[in-house]
């Protein structure tokens, strides 16, 4: 998968954004919003699809307060927006300079740098989404993030997310990725620890290396 980093040069902190991946080459780290999607589309031909089923997912939640985990270009705050055009969303990423962007496509929402590893902002949230962006945490990471969505989340609400998964099976056309950063877990991996985290869990897509987990925020 590809991020907003034109190219690879020296080592550079993971990012933790909507649809991000390495690519890498000599030179700097840049991030050109007219090619970036396209990259993205091309080695995830179901990326557009996959945040419609995303957002779709959320529709039954009564969402006035999201919070976007690695909002990056800011697709999948769009799309969510306009099922709850009422809500006041909070996003986070990593990357300041996509970011910039993104305030300009949404500019009433709130976005803040931020890595997935750090407090998520204060409040409570009726839903929590993520694309693409938490298969840059290990196990434990994972594990730790849906303990601490569980906890921003009010009785009720809902956390969705899409991202790479490792498939039960050798897939035809894999999305690329890179190793220690990419870090993919399996589908019933992370089931089993939102289920630990808090939540009852459902799959709402699951084919080849790509998946939409649900959680609901059960009552305790």
């Amino acid at each position: 998968m590809c991020d907003q980093r034109a190219g690879r040069g020296p080592a550079s902190p993971p990012l933790s954004s909507e649809g991000t991946t390495s690519v890498q080459s000599v030179g700097q780290f840049h991030f050109d919003p007219s090619t970036y999607l396209d990259i993205v589309r091309a080695e995830i031909p179901l990326y557009d699809q996959l945040q419609r089923l995303l957002a779709e997912a959320t529709a039954s939640v009564a969402a006035h307060t999201i919070l976007d985990l690695g909002s990056g270009t800011g697709v999948t705050a769009e799309l969510v927006l306009s099922i709850h055009p009422g809500a006041r969303l909070v996003g986070i990423d990593s990357s300041a300079e996509m970011l910039a962007d993104t305030r300009r496509l949404l500019p009433t929402a709130t976005f803040m740098v931020a890595r997935l590893e750090d407090p998520l902002p204060s409040g409570q949230y009726d839903l929590v989404v993520s694309a693409f962006a938490i298969h840059h945490l290990d196990g434990p990471g994972k594990a730790q993030l849906f303990g601490r969505v569980a906890s921003a989340l009010r009785l009720g609400g809902r956390f969705v997310f899409c991202d790479v998964v490792i498939p039960e099976r050798p897939v035809p056309n894999p999305v690329p990725l890179d190793e220690g950063f990419d870090m993919p877990s399996t589908v019933n991996e992370q089931v089993g620890w939102l289920s630990d985290a808090g939540f009852e869990p459902r799959v709402v897509y699951a084919q080849d290396d790509l998946c939409i987990l649900a959680g609901e925020r059960a009552p305790a």
